[in-house]
């Protein structure tokens, strides 16, 4: 059977971990794949750098129009990234009868129901296990592995310059801005690390497993996102007293009323698997009606773990490249027609539990006066940490932990409290999941 020929659309860390580990593992693959596999030609605007990887055997161009146009190119591996020409050269690989592997993540949040579809219509797979998670297979597991299952909730660490950053407050006691400089000396963290921090990148990969959980399209847009920027080494510590650890997590779960999709950090017991993965992995806890719960760990970036991953959508391709359409995998795990329009829910209809932290006056009376709007909201506390103020202060933390409630209960509540002569300040606010 003729080699599979692939062009490579960027070849800067992932591309370059791609290149080589295809060559070193060439042997193994192919007998897994049943055929060759072959990078044909590179495209990336260094053309100087991309010779120096490729050794110069393999031809190179700086326009990746032309990579897309080959008539003898079978496979595209999109490594842009971004939401611009990278969305203009997949729908052209597309349209050219080309499949296409990609690990952009951004790209399938924002306009992932128009690439699957256009893929459908003509007849191509579009692969995207690298775009969720680096190395691990969690894309296979909820598309494949777990098909027999009504899925119920998928919580995961999906970026681990956050869970770095988060491990690295609590190890040292540190704040969020002396670590973030830390992480971005260490390569952890971008210059510019607003996707990360702020939860973007997260819920990217959040909007793409859910659509696979729950039989959806691709909703992104509709994802509430909250970051760690705001986040206080105090609140980490007091959690961690409490038998708790803080996460940002992605989070999506089937309800009765719709979909459930957020990031946010999360407090999550210290006894729970999920809660000891630190410095930057990641980890996925899926939980489905008939397996119970499963959790896939591993690196979620660098070069040769997502390297993995788009070589094991090759692999795919190359096996399925030849095979009636209608009898591949879906894209998103269900046929095109059966994706459901199930509304995900505003934040305000979320039933969960709460942290909450009070700067509040040391004197009798405050703690009845909290209680109280609480029991008035159907609000009922879970436990509690009160501290004894220091010396010569006036002023004393109260932190409360909540049973479930919904979003807006709690909203109401927090106003209620901010409003008292005895709280100081704003109710610092955080959420709480048990994963049982």
């Amino acid at each position: 059977m003729k080699p599979i020929k692939v062009g490579l659309l960027g070849i800067g860390t992932v591309g370059a971990g791609t290149f080589a580990v295809l060559k070193r593992n060439q042997e193994e693959i192919i007998r897994r794949a049943g055929r060759g596999i072959e990078i044909a030609v590179v495209a990336d605007l260094d053309t100087a750098r991309a010779k120096e990887i490729t050794g110069g055997d393999i031809e190179v161009v700086s326009d990746a129009h032309l990579v897309v146009n080959r008539p003898d190119i079978d496979v595209v591996i999109e490594l842009i990234g971004g939401y611009g020409i990278a969305r203009e050269l997949v729908m052209q690989a597309i349209a050219n009868s080309k499949h296409v592997v990609t690990a952009n993540k951004a790209l399938l949040a924002k306009h992932g129901t128009e690439i699957f579809k256009a893929a459908e219509e003509q007849g191509v797979i579009v692969a995207f296990e690298a775009a969720v998670a680096g190395g691990i297979p969690i894309i296979k597991a909820l598309r494949e592995g777990l098909t027999a299952n009504r899925i119920q909730w998928v919580a995961g660490i999906i970026n681990g310059t956050t869970n770095f950053i988060l491990s690295e407050m609590r190890d040292k006691g540190l704040d969020f801005a002396t670590v973030l400089k830390e992480a971005q000396r260490l390569g952890y963290a971008e210059a510019d690390p607003t996707f990360d921090i702020e939860g973007i990148d997260a819920a990217h990969k959040a909007s793409i497993m859910s659509a696979i959980a729950f039989g959806t399209p691709v909703q992104f847009d509709k994802a509430y996102v909250e970051g760690i920027t705001n986040l206080q080494a105090i609140d980490i510590r007091y959690a961690e007293q409490l038998g708790y650890r803080i996460k940002l997590l992605g989070i999506t779960r089937r309800t009765a009323q719709g979909i459930e999709l957020r990031v946010h950090p999360t407090l999550i017991p210290k006894n729970r698997l999920i809660a000891n993965v630190e410095g930057a992995m990641n980890a996925v806890l899926v939980q489905g009606d008939a397996v119970g719960a499963t959790l896939y760990y591993g690196k979620g970036a660098g070069a040769e773990p997502t390297a993995s991953a788009v070589i094991a959508d090759l692999v795919d391709i190359a096996r399925l490249a030849d095979a009636d359409p209608v009898y591949r995998v879906p894209s998103l795990a269900y046929q095109t027609q059966s994706l459901a329009d199930t509304p995900i829910l505003p934040m305000s209809e979320i039933i969960t539990s709460y942290y909450l932290r009070l700067r509040v006056s040391d004197q009798p009376g405050v703690l009845a006066d909290i209680t109280r709007i609480l029991a008035d909201a159907s609000i009922s506390i879970d436990a509690m940490l009160q501290k004894e103020p220091d010396e010569g202060e006036t002023q004393t933390d109260i932190i409360l932990l909540t049973h479930q409630t919904q979003e807006k209960n709690i909203n109401a509540a927090i106003a209620a409290i901010e409003a008292l002569n005895t709280v100081d300040g704003k109710v610092t606010r955080l959420r709480l999941e048990q994963l049982g």
